[in-house]
């Protein structure tokens, strides 16, 4: 690996707080606040966050955590923050990573009693980070967790009627304002990490907007919004919501060292692995390691290595390896695992991807070891199929990542991409409602109350044919009507009940039709979790060839339906999945949120019904719901997709591979070089014809 270098970047110290007009330019948060000194090693505080609930401090607990508050640079700008808070009905507050302002602001409204007459709503774009804070606020507040303070979050919550400062993730407020437009439960709306500009929070922008005029012209209680991040483009935000004021809290708690590569690095997987050793050889102990790089498989194959190289002899007389894995997949239980504190002589490596990146605060960080890059995934329009690939950050989100670093104590990261590379990130990430298919989006919209979605006030508009093609896939699917105007349909509202996207909500919606809800339901459940197959080095052969019992020559789908039946059978084992190469964590995942979506059913009443051993219907009833994301086999052995004529191919880890079905159902298209189809069943022209008999004439099926 080649060596890294130090940039050359000055020392400077700031903990003022000031207040910009809105037009003031916005810059990358840590760049001026780069006090180095090298070689100096330094315990931080570590506070416990794993923990389910807040037991009750002592009054020293209590006297030091009051003391770790005050030594945040937010403290000092308390009564001037408070001030603008006071005047303002919308605020702007760009604060850099580790000054505070999550855990503090909601804790100084309810301080100055602002939330008696509504709660506090804060908003994360990821779970792990909701609730981890929550946690951390509960445990500053000395309550219980669910009673003053609470979390919730997709499948999972803890609140009361007395909550008051209420973490959520966006897409759970967005639900939430399905049922209430004007958001009456809160008083104040605080939309955090506004910078990474997720589908939710872009659409929230819009809800929480219209709510506070809506409230306004009705003369109900007024409703406050504060947006914060680290970094954004504040001139683009500060317009949006009517010119609010920009207050830039300056300063961070401890300054970052940073190390760029002397030069271009071709494997950045080695790259990163390369760096943890060598921090491992020459950080004491307890001095943590963060890395980021970009999936759940890429993750698991390197905390697998970094387990088999830490037993290697010449690596006895450094400090013990503890490796965990993060990702949005991981059940929450072992996703907070990673906030335990690491124990004497031993050191916490975490491999995550960017779900740590914002907000939350991992015990003992010291290092930050940056790989550059992240999966993202870009949906075609014109194409309609999603490319799922790794791709360079932008320079916001290498600041947040750099932040880590710093958060409890001096801190390092090394960048694993030389300057220049920097220099030539994009500032800030594509919004991602500029590159997804939108039809839950319209489905939500619909569901809330808007009536024009096509005017509907995004911070950055969609184009006219992305907004064209969702409304076109929720008529196909019986979710609207497009005349005389477009409305919902009741099949729609029932859709819109349920966390997933449209198409999968409407294939629950046929199961009682078919006979099949029970199964459905486990299909829907695991194509939620991340992959449930175990593929390790130098054993997939053998993997294959042990799951070979429950392949099912109708596809994957029916596969992943033999599986879970199995797996409930071996009473949930942990062993069984081992020894059947299955992802035990990821199966667990899925029979949690089988549970939760068999509730939405049990609430919009759909009787659940199961077929038992006649499997037919199960994918008759997949055609239901999916029937847009079909490929016809072609003379020339190729397949065409029915909806867009784009050229694909059977994924080769699907159980369909090397066959030829007619008809092939998937569940997406992945571009990863070519594009292929993901997650399949074998299906009959016939049933396609009996669900969309003038969709499929259209596109001049073969029958």
């Amino acid at each position: 690996m080649a060596g890294f270098q130090e940039p050359p970047l000055k020392k400077a110290k700031s903990e003022s707080f000031a207040l910009h007009s809105a037009g003031a330019s916005s810059q990358s948060p840590l760049k001026n606040n780069n006090g180095f000194g090298k070689n100096k090693w330094q315990n931080g505080s570590s506070p416990n966050q794993a923990g389910v609930k807040s037991p009750v401090k002592s009054p020293d607990q209590m006297k030091k955590i009051l003391k770790q508050r005050h030594s945040l640079p937010i403290f000092p700008a308390r009564s001037k923050l408070l001030e603008e808070l006071k005047k303002s009905e919308s605020v702007i507050v760009i604060g850099e990573t580790g000054s505070g302002k999550t855990t503090q602001i909601p804790q100084y409204i309810h301080e100055e009693r602002w939330d008696r007459k509504g709660a506090i709503c804060i908003t994360q774009p990821r779970r792990v980070a909701a609730i981890s804070i929550a946690k951390r606020v509960a445990e500053e507040m000395d309550t219980q967790l669910g009673g003053l303070v609470g979390y919730s979050v997709r499948f999972e919550e803890a609140v009361s009627p007395s909550t008051k400062l209420k973490y959520v993730t966006d897409g759970m407020l967005l639900r939430e304002a399905i049922s209430d437009p004007l958001m009456s439960k809160y008083s104040w709306v605080i939309l955090d990490e506004a910078h990474e500009r997720t589908v939710s929070t872009d659409v929230l922008f819009g809800i929480v907007k219209d709510a506070q005029r809506s409230r306004k012209v009705q003369g109900k209680e007024p409703l406050k919004i504060i947006i914060m991040s680290a970094t954004m483009d504040v001139d683009h935000f500060s317009t949006y919501f009517n010119k609010a004021p920009v207050l830039y809290l300056e300063g961070r708690q401890y300054p970052i060292e940073m190390f760029y590569a002397r030069q271009k690095q071709e494997d950045y997987v080695m790259t990163c692995m390369s760096t943890i050793f060598q921090i491992h050889k020459e950080a004491p102990a307890q001095h943590d390691i963060l890395v980021f790089l970009t999936g759940q498989e890429e993750i698991d194959s390197v905390v697998f290595s970094l387990k088999q190289i830490a037993k290697d002899p010449s690596l006895l007389e450094y400090p013990k390896l503890r490796v965990y894995p993060l990702y949005a997949a991981l059940p929450s239980h072992q996703q907070l695992d990673v906030f335990r504190e690491t124990a004497q002589g031993e050191r916490k490596v975490i491999i995550s991807t960017n779900i740590a990146e914002t907000s939350i605060t991992i015990p003992g960080i010291k290092y930050v070891v940056d790989s550059g890059r992240a999966k993202i995934r870009s949906y075609n329009a014109s194409s309609g199929f999603d490319a799922l690939k790794v791709k360079k950050i932008s320079q916001a989100q290498a600041w947040q990542r750099t932040g880590r670093a710093g958060r409890e104590a001096e801190g390092f990261c090394y960048r694993g991409y030389t300057q220049e590379e920097f220099k030539a990130m994009p500032i800030n990430p594509v919004p991602e409602i500029l590159r997804t298919n939108l039809a839950s989006v319209i489905l939500q919209l619909l569901a809330i109350g808007v009536k024009n979605v096509m005017n509907f006030d995004f911070i950055d508009k969609p184009s006219v044919d992305s907004v064209k093609q969702a409304i076109e896939q929720l008529a196909l699917i019986g979710g609207v009507v497009t005349s005389p105007g477009l409305e919902l349909t009741p099949a729609g509202r029932r859709m819109a009940q349920f966390p997933l996207e449209p198409r999968y909500a409407k294939t629950i919606l046929s199961g009682p039709e078919y006979g099949c809800t029970d199964e459905i339901l486990t299909i829907i459940a695991v194509l939620s979790s991340e992959t449930i197959f175990v593929n390790p080095s130098g054993k997939k052969d053998l993997a294959a060839k042990v799951r070979q019992k429950f392949s099912s020559v109708e596809g994957d789908h029916i596969t992943m339906l033999k599986i879970f039946r199995a797996f409930k059978s071996s009473k949930e084992s942990k062993m069984w999945c081992h020894e059947n190469f299955l992802n035990f964590r990821n199966i667990s995942y899925a029979v949690e949120v089988r549970k939760q979506l068999v509730q939405v059913c049990q609430r919009c009443n759909i009787p659940i019904i199961s077929c038992q051993q006649n499997l037919e219907p199960v994918r008759r009833c997949l055609v239901a719901g999916l029937f847009t994301s079909v490929a016809e086999l072609q003379l020339d052995g190729k397949y065409l997709t029915l909806s867009t004529r784009q050229e694909c191919a059977i994924h080769p880890a699907s159980v369909l591979f090397g066959g030829k079905p007619a008809y092939v159902l998937f569940t997406e298209l992945v571009h990863t070089g070519k594009a292929y189809m993901h997650i399949n069943s074998a299906v009959d022209a016939d049933w396609l014809y009996e669900v969309a008999p003038d969709y499929f004439r259209k596109r001049h099926m073969k029958k």
